[in-house]
């Protein structure tokens, strides 16, 4: 285990590389928020394009403002002023933009393979792209802020996390918004408050399912799978699946249970996810221009990340002010006896004096187990190649992967997807 970060007991400085994102405002509204119990001096937007850095951090600005904050927002281009002293750097990059994504998702769909920018050949690209980007941003962390701690939340985060764990001195924990909002909608579901429920999650992540629920100690999972079936909650997987499972499988397990309807559905749309998000961001940045703007508009949640701020919120706070436990993505240590010791897992972890420990899971069932080690020995091959350059490693990563028939179509996707980025994949020569 590598020096974790603890309490600063001071006030603190995060530090956002990607502070452009049109994700921001969330996070910003979150760390305001924050800002109540967790005293923050400082918080450093950076991003490589300045000019949505501009537009950004000025409604960031004005949203502090607008709260009577005591906290500086700081603009700039330079990541090692971002993250200079800083407490907590939080990572948040699209290495190529939504334009990479889009040729992604292009890719895949043209060789009969589901196009996602996690899953999937797309995942794998823009693993391919991130991973060197992000393990120099941690070593700028080692040099400029030691002791900061680095939170993930860049895509495929749980690849981004296993690789900042392997090749990086830096104790990293990833986050992802779906647990928390999974908790927010089992608890609506059936009629609870989200603090009454403790959900048992296993896997890794965008690839989980919720093994069990508990309320007040009484366990709760099979009348959360009938209500679910009742009110349509998580209606893309069919009835019978979800009651032999005995299991809510999470939003992305829909690209593997029903591969071949979201393939069919992808062909038909005329348009990747990619391109949906690319209008949506033009029309978020034109609202983040208007200067009479002082809070995240409604046409955000069309973007996706719901709960984005809570998870980041909720994680710092643990870490600096008391005990909880959250569903993070760290090294596996165990956890999950089925898997390597040294992997990233998403499992419930025990915050408590700066460090995220994971809890103990159950021996993992037959009816997930094969998919959950598939994935994972993909995704330790797509981290190999990432760092290393190494083509063969590349295609056989590729077929590893359980959404990719033939070893053939690995080798003409990574053929595409090399010429599709070269720019962003000067590992490989």
């Amino acid at each position: 285990m590598k020096t974790a970060k603890g309490p600063a007991g001071r006030p603190l400085k995060i530090g956002v590389i990607g502070g452009g994102s049109t994700y921001t405002p969330e996070l910003v509204e979150g760390l305001l928020q924050l800002e109540k119990s967790v005293p923050i001096e400082r918080i450093a937007l950076m991003d490589i394009d300045e000019r949505r850095l501009e537009v950004v951090g000025a409604l960031a600005r004005r949203m502090a403002d607008a709260s009577d904050s005591r906290a500086a927002v700081d603009l700039t281009s330079s990541r090692e002023d971002a993250i200079r002293d800083a407490d907590y750097v939080l990572t948040q990059i699209r290495v190529g933009g939504v334009e990479a994504r889009i040729r992604d998702e292009r890719i895949a769909i043209e060789h009969g393979v589901i196009g996602q920018e996690t899953t999937g050949p797309g995942g794998f690209a823009n693993a391919l792209r991130t991973v060197p980007v992000v393990l120099e941003i941690a070593a700028d962390v080692s040099r400029v802020a030691p002791g900061a701690r680095l939170i993930n939340f860049t895509n495929p985060s749980g690849i981004v996390t296993e690789a900042l764990s392997k090749h990086s001195d830096l104790d990293a924990i990833g986050l992802c918004n779906g647990p928390i909002w999974a908790e927010r909608a089992i608890s609506d579901l059936m009629g609870v408050e989200p603090g009454q429920l403790h959900m048992e999650w296993v896997g890794l992540n965008h690839l989980s399912w919720i093994r069990g629920v508990r309320v007040d100690e009484r366990e709760i999972i099979e009348d959360v799978i009938e209500k679910a079936i009742d009110g349509g909650f998580l209606a893309q997987f069919s009835p019978r699946l979800l009651r032999s499972l005995r299991m809510l499988p999470s939003y992305y397990l829909d690209y593997y249970y029903n591969t071949a309807r979201v393939l069919e559905a992808q062909r038909a749309a005329g348009k990747t996810r990619g391109e949906e998000v690319r209008e949506i961001e033009r029309r978020l940045l034109a609202a983040y221009a208007d200067p009479e703007l002082e809070g995240k508009p409604a046409e955000l949640a069309k973007r996706g990340g719901a709960h984005y701020s809570t998870a980041a919120v909720s994680l710092i706070r643990a870490l600096e002010l008391e005990e909880d436990e959250q569903i993070v993505n760290v090294p596996n240590e165990g956890a999950i006896v089925e898997l390597p010791t040294d992997v990233i897992v998403e499992v419930p972890c025990t915050i408590s004096g700066g460090e995220a420990r994971p809890q103990p899971c159950r021996p993992l069932p037959a009816a997930i187990r094969g998919l959950i080690q598939a994935v994972k020995a993909y995704e330790e091959l797509a981290i190999q190649a990432a760092v290393e350059g190494c083509e063969e490693t590349a295609v056989l990563a590729l077929h590893a992967h359980p959404l990719i028939p033939t070893f053939d179509i690995a080798e003409c996707i990574w053929e595409d997807i090399r010429r599709a980025h070269a720019r962003y994949l000067p590992q490989f020569g």
